[in-house]
C-alpha cells in the first residue's frame, strides 16, 4: 500500500514589529526615563528645585504644559491609521501641535532670560534661541506644505520638528545617563541642536529604505 503523506503546511515566518514602532518604543522609553530622573520634582512639593524656579514659575507651567503636549501629540502624527481612518483627529492633532510649539518655543526662551539673570551665561540664552528658532521653522515649513497639500514635504518636515522637540528630553537624557556635570550642559544642548535635522533626514531615508517596493511583474501587471 501507498502511503499517504500528510499534506505540508505553510511554515509561518516570524513577523518584526515595523521600525518605526521601535524607534516610538524608544522615544517612550526616553519619556518615562526623563521624568523619572530629571523632572521628578514636579511629584515632590519639598523639593530644592521649586525655590529655584520659584521666579519664573508662572512661566514655566504653560511652557511646560504646551512644550508636554507637542511631545505627548508628536507620535501620533506618524501613524498611517489614524491618519487614515480619523482623518479629522488627525487635522486637530495636528494644529494642536503646531499651538503647543508656537506656545512652548517662545516661552522656553523667557524663562532662560530668567536663568541667565540667575547666573547662567549668556552664551545658554543663545543656544536655547537657536533650539526655539529650528523648532518653529520646521513646524512653520510642515504647516505651510499641509495648507498647500503637499503631503510628501510635510511628513519631511513634520519628521523634523519632532526631531527638534526630542532634544528637551535628549539633553536631560546624555546628562543623566553619562553622569556629566551641568557645566556640560550647553555644549550637548548645542550638539543636539546640530544633530536634529541630520538626524531626522536619516530617519526618513531608512524609512524609505524599508519601505516594501512592488515586483516588477506586478508593476507591469498595473500597467
Amino acid at each position: 500500500m501507498t502511503a499517504i503523506s500528510e499534506p505540508s503546511r505553510p511554515s509561518r515566518r516570524l513577523s518584526w514589529p515595523r521600525p518605526k514602532y521601535l524607534l516610538f518604543a524608544a522615544i517612550g522609553l526616553m519619556y518615562a526615563y526623563v521624568l523619572w530622573t530629571n523632572e521628578n520634582f514636579l511629584f515632590n512639593a519639598k523639593d530644592p528645585e521649586w525655590a529655584h524656579i520659584a521666579p519664573f514659575q508662572w512661566f514655566l507651567l504653560p511652557h511646560g504644559l504646551a512644550a508636554a503636549f507637542a511631545l505627548f501629540l508628536g507620535p501620533f502624527q506618524f501613524s498611517d491609521r489614524l491618519r487614515r481612518r480619523y482623518a479629522t483627529v488627525h487635522h486637530v492633532m495636528g494644529y494642536l501641535y503646531i499651538t503647543g510649539v508656537y506656545l512652548g518655543a517662545p516661552m522656553g526662551i523667557y524663562i532662560e532670560y530668567f536663568e541667565e539673570r540667575l547666573g547662567e551665561p549668556r552664551s545658554f540664552t543663545v543656544a536655547t534661541i537657536a533650539d526655539a528658532g529650528i523648532w518653529i521653522f520646521a513646524t512653520t515649513m510642515a504647516l505651510v506644505f499641509i495648507r498647500q497639500g503637499r503631503i510628501q514635504q510635510h511628513r519631511q518636515w513634520m519628521t523634523r520638528s519632532f526631531a527638534c522637540a526630542l532634544i528637551f528630553l535628549e539633553v536631560r537624557l546624555i546628562l543623566t545617563l553619562f553622569n556629566l556635570p551641568f557645566a556640560m550642559a550647553e555644549t550637548v544642548l548645542w550638539s543636539c541642536v546640530a544633530a536634529a535635522f541630520p538626524l531626522a533626514d536619516l530617519v526618513l531615508q531608512l524609512q524609505e529604505s524599508f519601505r516594501p517596493r512592488a515586483a516588477p511583474a506586478k508593476a507591469a501587471a498595473r500597467a
